[in-house]
């Protein structure tokens, strides 16, 4: 395993995170088997274990909680905010109101008295970055949380965010969490310059892009993945994007062979090469799953590899635009663009 430093927090971490999605419903993970993968995660040397609130609406920090019992000093622990925990307005986003009080119940759920790391699921446009950063602030001053980032924020609210924190005289976001593949490589454009610009940890989810980069979805076969089951219309092959992409996994799939290299040790290798990169969150559903991820630890891609990659899919190019979850506003709702 290979560790590098979270941004400039000067914590070290693994290049490899375990990601905890998939712990209860979403998976259908049971705590023995999140037990199990957590510590064969540990014994390979991952020391970053991310978890957000509404994963399963509580239970994967319930699960995660239980697996690191007796061992919470050796983890570097995240966890997320800011999505609908119910249909009580209030119960969501990055008020000063809520992140009191739903950090709390992380802590509760997750049986620590702090989290290493708290991020902001997403950016709350009803919310200004002085009040979520003041507050965030405070819960860093009463020792609950360490630090805190952000998630798929579009890079000019990354901006916005530290320039906030610079004139309020208020802690920063040291983090971004971006997805982040081959096959999505859209933030490469924006996001990547603005972190290396404000030396922010970049801890990328979906390294495997929903499952296409696992080698389990391949031309002629049915697509039976988890991730096709809960969301069908991301694999529907009559969706011009979803061809496009099923296309670049075959010539990928040449690459990773001519490298002699399996699909998820390209995919994983790919993301965890770009300097801007921490950390490649990988969300293992199975211990088998795992076992499989864990072997692209150590994989370092040639610049010969790399170059076939950009031919594939030209760098800063979402092959899914519609799959982006950074969009500004404005460009999905037409009435914020008109007077």
């Amino acid at each position: 395993m290979q560790y590098r430093t979270l941004g400039r927090t000067g914590v070290q971490v693994s290049t490899l995170a375990l990601g905890a999605m998939n712990f209860g419903a979403i998976g259908r993970t049971t705590q023995d088997e999140a037990t199990a993968i957590v510590d064969a995660a540990l014994e390979a040397g991952i020391n970053v274990i991310d978890t957000a609130d509404m994963y399963g609406h509580g239970d994967s920090e319930e699960m995660v909680g239980k697996a690191i019992a007796g061992r919470r000093d050796d983890i570097v622990l995240a966890t997320k905010a800011t999505m609908p925990m119910d249909d009580e307005r209030n119960h969501r986003g990055s008020s000063r109101r809520w992140l009191v009080t739903e950090l709390d119940n992380s802590l509760r759920r997750l049986g620590v008295d702090h989290v290493d790391l708290y991020q902001m699921h997403r950016w709350d446009p009803r919310t200004s970055d002085e009040e979520t950063l003041s507050a965030l602030t405070d819960l860093q001053r009463a020792g609950k949380i360490r630090y805190f980032g952000s998630s798929t924020f579009p890079a000019y609210r990354i901006v916005q965010a530290q320039w906030a924190a610079r004139e309020q005289h208020l802690a920063r976001y040291v983090t971004e969490q971006p997805s982040y593949s081959i096959l999505q490589r859209g933030i490469e454009t924006h996001v990547l310059p603005v972190t290396e610009e404000y030396g922010l940890g970049v801890l990328a989810w979906s390294p495997l892009a929903s499952g296409w980069l696992s080698g389990a979805v391949r031309e002629g076969r049915d697509i039976t993945t988890n991730r096709s089951a809960h969301l069908p219309e991301r694999f529907d092959l009559t969706v011009p994007s979803n061809r496009a992409r099923l296309d670049a996994v075959e010539r990928i799939v040449r690459v990773a062979d001519d490298a002699g290299l399996t699909m998820i040790q390209l995919a994983l290798g790919f993301v965890t090469a770009h300097p801007a990169v921490t950390s490649a969150i990988i969300g293992p559903r199975t211990l088998d799953h795992l076992h499989s991820q864990l072997a692209a630890a150590d994989t370092v891609l040639s610049a010969d590899v790399l170059d076939a990659l950009d031919a594939i899919v030209p760098p800063g190019t979402d092959l899914a635009p519609q799959e982006k979850f950074d969009t500004p506003p404005a460009l999905l709702d037409p009435s914020l663009r008109r007077r």
